[in-house]
């Protein structure tokens, strides 16, 4: 039988014990089933967090905060397979890069307790007119409020630690919605702050519907709304945010990768499947435009077809899996008939483009799809990569550009000037130079432009969003 998991905010339970099951997207079995908030639970935890935060006098001390995260990190260091077997089977993320998932939350909760530890007051030059002669002046930063977090699925964990992760770094109360497909992992995180000391008013975790949701969001009891999703539900709930509610969106992108005539492709190939085909394609920066100088455009198809064909898809619990399961059916309905579009448009099947059992898609591999296709037009979250071929590089830029999206893109080259032209011209947040899109490390920046998003995410850039400047001048 399924293990319930139930709502408890400040160990006062919640709701009205409606549960919703969580299912594995592979083998559809129900694998958990998780108490669901209700608007008074919203509201109970909303007046507790607000009176939390207004008593100054009640804030957890740096060495405090610093200490729970550290002894988070061990914890996790120490349950690491389980955590990982946690986001193979509710996300169906591959075995092996569920463990890197893993990891990487580890090392993010070890990041956090960094900041928590070098926050600085900075001294403001004073004495330059006669108007600030004598006086004294420094900066510093204080926690900015109530967090609210909405995070999305495909990192089911290690996404949760970077938006609440820098919360209780900064000393911030935070309320954090999961993804309603993937909320184990989650929970088994606040439950492991709380475990490793962290008060439990301070982080609740906060399954609900969409309505609950977008109350949590436009409450004027917030100071900061951190969202992953897609850019519809983003921007959505930013028109509705309250006045003065500062927050950060990370949303999708068509992620364009440029290949000249000079490329390594022995590096470049291997590369480009990482990067289209991690994780099923579900990932904000997966490559999906692939832009092949014409001279050696036929050799990368020919070596990405014999590469893609190598891919094992199947049980994300299996150490073979290279690529699993598609979060819902629906998704594989959605990608099959994006595919069937772009063939009947003119473009070639090279690899793939088949549904298969257990919610998974077959790795596909497109040629020459026509721009106007939605292969080409939209953030395809699956495993489908399409190759163009391009004359001057100039024109493979300019197509690279041509969306409303700018998150991550690559250049794949041995000449120092083409590297220099395409990282200083695509619309781009960071450019990989012989790497794939989707590489990330959880200290840099990352984040979208246009509709890809607003503001910058990255450990340290969320931390210092989740905190308020302050100044004091002191005229002796």
């Amino acid at each position: 039988m399924a293990e319930r998991f139930s709502l408890s905010i400040s160990g006062v339970a919640a709701g009205k014990g409606a549960f919703a099951p969580v299912h594995s997207p592979y083998s559809g079995e129900v694998i958990g089933e998780v108490e669901q908030a209700d608007a008074a639970a919203l509201a109970h935890a909303l007046d507790l967090q607000a009176r939390l935060f207004a008593d100054q006098d009640g804030w957890l001390p740096a060495h405090e905060r610093i200490g729970v995260l550290h002894r988070a990190a061990a914890i996790m260091r120490e349950r690491r397979d389980d955590l990982a077997r946690g986001i193979a089977l509710e996300g169906g993320k591959p075995w092996n890069d569920a463990v890197v998932e893993a990891d990487r939350a580890v090392n993010g909760v070890e990041l956090c307790a960094e900041e928590a530890a070098n926050l600085r007051a900075d001294p403001v030059p004073m004495g330059a007119t006669p108007a600030s002669a004598g006086r004294r002046a420094t900066t510093f930063r204080e926690p900015i409020g109530v967090v609210a977090a909405v995070s999305a699925f495909n990192h089911p964990l290690n996404l949760i630690v970077h938006q609440v992760g820098p919360a209780v770094a900064m000393g911030c109360p935070v309320i954090v919605k999961p993804a309603s497909v993937t909320p184990l992992s989650c929970i088994a995180f606040v439950e492991i702050l709380r475990e490793a000391g962290l008060p439990p008013e301070w982080c609740i975790a906060l399954p609900c519907d969409n309505d609950v949701a977008e109350q949590l969001v436009t409450s004027d009891r917030i100071a900061f709304f951190t969202f992953i999703g897609s850019a519809r539900v983003g921007w959505a709930l930013r028109s509705k945010l309250a006045p003065g509610v500062r927050c950060a969106l990370e949303h999708g992108g068509v992620a364009p990768a440029i290949v000249d005539e000079t490329a390594e492709l022995d590096l470049a190939v291997p590369a480009l499947v990482k990067g289209g085909y991690y994780h099923a394609g579900q990932v904000c920066v997966s490559v999906q435009r692939v832009f092949a100088h014409g001279s050696i455009r036929d050799e990368l198809v020919d070596r990405l077809a014999a590469a893609v064909g190598e891919l094992r898809t199947g049980d994300p619990l299996s150490p073979e899996t290279d690529v699993g399961p598609l979060i819902r059916a629906a998704e594989v309905d959605r990608v099959d008939e994006w595919v069937r579009e772009a063939i009947d448009a003119g473009a070639t099947l090279v690899a793939g483009g088949a549904r298969m059992d257990h919610q998974c898609y077959e790795p596909t591999l497109l040629l020459e799809a026509p721009d106007d296709t939605r292969v080409m037009t939209n953030e395809v979250f699956g495993p489908v990569v399409c190759v163009s071929g391009y004359d001057a590089l100039d024109d493979a830029i300019t197509r690279a550009n041509a969306l409303p999206y700018g998150f991550q893109g690559a250049v794949f080259t041995r000449d120092l000037a083409h590297a220099n032209r395409v990282t200083s011209r695509l619309n781009a947040t960071a450019v990989m130079v012989n790497d794939h899109t989707a590489f990330r490390v959880d200290w840099m920046p990352f984040g979208g432009r246009g509709e890809s998003g607003l503001g910058m995410g990255g450990i340290p850039y969320t931390a210092e969003d989740m905190t308020r400047l302050k100044m004091v001048v002191a005229n002796p």
